[in-house]
């Protein structure tokens, strides 16, 4: 079994958003493959290959996979936007960050840490070890498939796990790749499966398997609550990374260009397919004029377009459905009440992209029981709400079923720092949009998920603590007496 499945058999037709031409005929597997890929990963975990290998050895490795990416970045990255329909400017940024993670948990492969513990007698050392978790299912979505891909399949092959990566139905060609470059960098065969579908059952079937030791999930809550309950039959082990409704709290004494700024890149990068987009925009009163003002003003010179144009800021909608979605929501908003500010229409572009899915950047004032303010939209919809003072703010914040990400403007630094505490969000970044970087553990409170990427802790949860006791008395043992 190879690092990517490849087999003969039915096909699906991988298209391009932003133009609507079949890009890829992609395989189709069947569930006796994914079984197949399955066993192929317990065989070369159970073989100890990869799992007992010298974790210095283990570094190099994914450290080589590393480079293999860096060097082939402009190659991936336009693989990307085609598959994906995201702005080249996006994709040339996440090519830097997935390469940053490889080379992250290349050294975390080396700090897997066991501890030494107080003798529970006199006559006994003890102490744990760290071991890997066994047979990892990979499921990532759709909006950053090789970034997300690297945030799983990095610290796991780090940590000695096999895996199974799953990507979207949409975008699988640069998980496909990956699987190339692991076996050129010298992942035995086995390690790293890839395996591709056009339907919801294949990822099913990963959470189904007896032989599946974790799932490591990032995509929509309602679907993390069925891998939740689904993994629970078999007692997997799962790390679930799900929705938003994150909000950038801005307050009267901050730098208002600035937040203005970071508030456009918060909701308009990636086109607002992103998880934790700041798609809610919480104002002091005094600011909120001036503070919508500006932002739509300068939201006019967002730049909708060709993804592959550098000059573009929001490519295209991912898929037909989300499209839709979107439209949805926009109408929602404006029955219920919400005023448009600026887009919330469909984007029309000629040319070659005459026939992709593009839609305009969107704002409106909503309150905060407007569905268009509480629920996930995951387009470039940001909805503006006024408050009152600090405690308000806090309030308004975390009256979500959400608690991914967050900003926090202030020229205060103890206020600025007072809220990020009492925000319940996995991230709060303080006068800045940026909030994901390697080594910063990334996750959820509430329904956003649970556990974390990107930090040492991930380690952690890609693998199991033994404990060790051991006897050094010089007196043998008899319990029993006899």
């Amino acid at each position: 079994m190879s690092s990517t499945l490849e087999a003969s058999g039915t096909t699906y037709e991988d298209r391009n958003p932003a133009t609507g031409a079949v890009i890829a005929h992609v395989h189709e597997t069947t569930r006796e493959e994914l079984d197949a890929a399955v066993r192929s990963a317990r065989k070369a975990f159970d073989g100890g290959k990869w799992s007992n290998m010298a974790a210095s050895r283990r570094a190099k490795v994914v450290y080589k996979m590393a480079q293999l990416i860096a060097e082939r970045a402009q190659e991936l990255m336009m693989l990307e936007v085609r598959d994906n329909g995201k702005a080249v400017s996006t994709a040339k940024g996440e090519m830097g960050a997935i390469v940053d993670c490889f080379e992250f948990y290349a050294g975390a492969a080396t700090k897997t840490y066991g501890e030494t513990m107080p003798p529970p007698l006199p006559t006994y050392l003890a102490n744990t070890v760290r071991e890997p978790v066994g047979v990892v299912g990979a499921i990532i979505p759709w909006n950053f498939p090789l970034l997300l891909a690297s945030w799983k399949v990095a610290p796991a092959l780090a940590a000695g796990c096999t895996v199974v990566l799953k990507p979207a139905p949409s975008t699988p060609l640069t998980a496909i790749e990956l699987g190339k470059i692991a076996l050129e960098a010298g992942v035995p065969e086995g390690v790293l499966n890839v395996v591709t579908g056009s339907g919801r059952e294949l990822g099913q079937w990963i959470v189904e398997h007896p032989l599946v030791d974790k799932i490591a999930f990032t995509g929509s809550t309602a679907t993390g609550k069925l891998v939740a309950k689904t993994a629970a039959d078999t007692i997997k082990r799962v790390t679930l990374e799900l929705g938003g409704k994150s909000p950038t709290i801005v307050f009267d004494d901050a730098d208002i260009d600035a937040a203005v700024a970071g508030a456009l890149y918060g909701i308009f990068y990636n086109a607002g397919q992103a998880c934790e987009a700041r798609s809610r925009v919480l104002l002091h009163r005094p600011i909120y004029d001036r503070f919508v003002a500006s932002f739509v003003e300068r939201a006019q010179n967002v730049r909708v377009g060709n993804p592959e144009d550098p000059q573009t800021h929001v490519g295209a909608i991912t898929l037909p459905e989300q499209f839709e979605k979107i439209k949805s929501y926009c109408e929602i908003g404006r029955s219920e009440g919400a005023r448009s500010l600026i887009g919330g229409i469909p984007a029309s572009l000629d040319g070659e992209c005459a026939n992709g899915l593009f839609w305009t950047a969107t704002a409106f004032e909503a309150e905060p029981g407007h569905r268009i303010a509480r629920e996930e939209i995951f387009g470039p919809v940001v909805t503006f709400t006024p408050f009152e003072d600090e405690a308000q703010a806090v309030a308004l914040a975390n009256d979500s079923d959400y608690g991914l990400s967050a900003s926090v403007w202030s020229n205060s630094i103890g206020r600025a720092n007072r809220v990020a505490r009492a925000i319940r969000s996995g991230t709060v970044a303080i006068n800045t949009p940026y909030a994901v970087f390697p080594g910063v553990p990334f996750g959820g409170y509430k329904q956003s998920g649970y556990g974390r990427e990107l930090g040492m802790e991930t380690m952690r949860l890609y693998t199991e603590t033994k404990s060790v006791l051991t006897y050094v008395g010089e007196k043998a043992m008899n319990p029993l007496g006899l």
